[in-house]
Formats: structure tokens, sequence, C-alpha cells
């Protein structure tokens, strides 16, 4: 059994995607993802500069580009994951390998959740505390708001790993009030992600979310803003959706998927377009009606979890929790990855 958890922005890097040029099959859906985009991203990852790199706009697209050429390298070698996940736009990339998402539908609703987050009007920050359970940090967040300058967790990584998000006035008085923290270091974006500052966004990409072509899920997704592994189509929506606004509850997704989760809701028919193939290219004549993927009855623990994409970050806060996670930007991950499943 095998789990697969897909990075975020945090984790752009000028040079990132270098190794998966030298796999064809990984730059070929590289190429893929640089037409379908409005501007080709690798060229940016090759070179930069940081500054242009790391903006919310390039940063989304720049991760998902590289999630999903190293998810070719996975399917070309024969794995298919019985669980998945995605830390922030990362949960894009996982819906895509669970057959939710085409490539063409993923890449599209990255594009368009970059541009409206980057655009949105509120300005802010984030910051992670280290050293604090996450119910000091809620205390602390609720103690540091004010009207108009709300502090909230953002994302809760690990235990002693959590990201508070919200106005920057707020960050700057919980940053004086949290002396009991090991550690307070402020993250490098402009924006206030996964906290009521993100409003601005909502309606347009609820809109997107909506209107989007999916289809029911193949294997069992644990969404952000639930923690809980689910196959329904109309929860992996509305998770999608919240999850601009909501947190991420990254320690609770790392339990569900670790551990032997309750039962997941059946599949659903799809509702992919009509006129057009599971990767988003029309084609003629009639298209047979598609056949529902149930995920029923329990979704077994995985042997094996892999951070799919190029990033360690994932595998340094599984290794907070006690979980041994591969990373597919290891080049010995494939031949471990072997051996693992094959015991």
């Amino acid at each position: 059994m095998l789990g697969y958890l897909f990075p975020g922005q945090g984790t752009v890097r000028v040079g990132m995607g270098a190794w998966l040029h030298r796999s064809p099959v990984a730059r070929r859906r590289l190429d893929q993802v640089d037409a379908l985009l409005a501007r080709p991203i690798s060229p940016l990852c090759a070179r930069g500069p940081l500054e242009r790199l790391v903006a919310t706009e390039h940063a989304q697209i720049a991760v998902t580009a590289c999630n999903l050429a190293a998810l070719a390298v996975l399917d070309e070698a024969g794995y298919e994951p019985t669980v998945v996940a995605g830390h922030s736009v990362g949960e894009l990339s996982a819906l895509h390998a669970a057959g939710v998402l085409d490539l063409a539908g993923t890449v599209r609703l990255v594009e368009l959740r970059a541009r409206l987050m980057a655009g949105v009007a509120a300005r802010g920050g984030m910051l992670a505390v280290m050293g604090l359970p996450v119910e000091r940090v809620e205390e602390l967040a609720a103690a540091a708001s004010a009207p108009g300058e709300p502090v909230v967790v953002g994302l809760e990584n690990a235990p002693g790993h959590v990201v508070v998000s919200g106005s920057q006035a707020g960050l700057d008085r919980l940053a004086e009030l949290a002396a009991d923290a090991d550690k307070i270091v402020p993250l490098k974006v402009g924006d206030a992600f996964h906290s009521p500052l993100m409003a601005g966004a909502e309606r347009a990409w609820a809109e997107a979310v909506a209107a989007a072509p999916m289809r029911a899920p193949r294997v069992a997704v644990v969404p952000n803003v639930t923690g809980e592994p689910t196959a329904d189509l109309g929860v992996l929506r509305h998770a999608l959706v919240a999850q601009l606004t909501g947190r991420v509850r990254w320690t609770r997704t790392m339990e569900a998927i670790t551990s032997a989760p309750p039962d997941t809701a059946p599949g659903i028919a799809s509702d992919t377009a009509p006129g057009m193939a599971p990767d988003g290219v029309p084609v003629s004549g009639p298209i047979p009606a598609p056949i529902p993927a149930p995920v029923s009855g329990p979704v077994p623990a995985p042997v094996s979890v892999v951070e799919v994409g190029d990033s360690k970050v994932l595998t340094g806060l599984a290794r907070r929790t006690g979980v041994r996670c591969l990373s597919m930007a290891d080049p010995a991950t494939l031949r471990r990855l072997a051996k693992a499943v094959a015991a």
C-alpha cells in the first residue's frame, strides 16, 4: 500500500526540477504543463530570479509542475497510491493523482488560484511558531487579534510546528506575546494564506471549482481542512474552496494516511465535460460512460509514504511525527520504494 504527499509553494527555489529534466517522461510532463500555461514556468524554475519565482502567481505553478512531473515518473514505474494528500496548493496535485482532475484542468485551476490569491487587496504575512502545542498557539492568536487585524492558525504542520497567518500588526503582537516559544520564524511570503484575509478571492475561486470537470476519485483523498480520507466528490469540491481561508490540518492528515482510517464514502459518477477525454484533450465520437471507481471499505495503512515533487519539506515534517517518508527528490527513492513494496 502506498501513500502520496504533494508539497506546496513554500518549497520553491531556483533550480527546482533540474533532476526531472533527466527523465524523459518527467521532461515531457513539464513540457505539457508549459504548453498549457499563459507563460511557461520552466525557465523561471531553472534560472529565477528568486524574487519572481517565490511570488505567489509563479510559486504555486512552479511547485505544481514539479509535482506532476514527479508523479509521471511514478506512473511510468507502475505505482498506484491507495491514498493521497497535498499541502495547500499541493491538494490540486493530489486530486490529479487520484483521477479527479485531468492534467489541463489541474493546471488551469492552479494558475487561477495563484492569480486570485496574489490579487487579494488585504495584505498580511505568516509566522512559524516552533515548540508550542497548537492549543497554546490558538490562545496566542486570539490574544493578538484585533478588529480588522485577525490572526489565526493557518497551518498545523507537525507537533511543535505551527504557522499563524493574518495581519502584520497582529503578527507583531503575537511575536511579543509568544515568549514561551522555542523560535518564531517569519515566512518569506507577502500574503496571509489560509486566513480570513484571503476572503477576497473566495467567490471567484468557488465558482471556478464548481464549474471544473471532475471525476470520482479512484483512491482516497485526505483534504487539508478535514484531515479525514474521503472519496465523496462533493466533499472534495467543498474542501478545495474552504482551504483558501481555512486551516491546513497536516498533522491530522499524516495520522489519517499512516493509520487504517474509517470507511470512506463510495465514489460517485463522473462529471467530466462531454467531448473530453480524461486527459482533457477533445475527442470525437461517442465517449463510453465512465465507470465510477468507488473507494469502499477501510483504506489500508500504506507500507510506504512518498513525497511526490522536487522537495523534502514534507519528508522532514513526517519525520517529526515519527513517519518514515521517501522523497522523489532523492535519487535513491525508486530503488528504496521497490524494496519496500516488495517486502
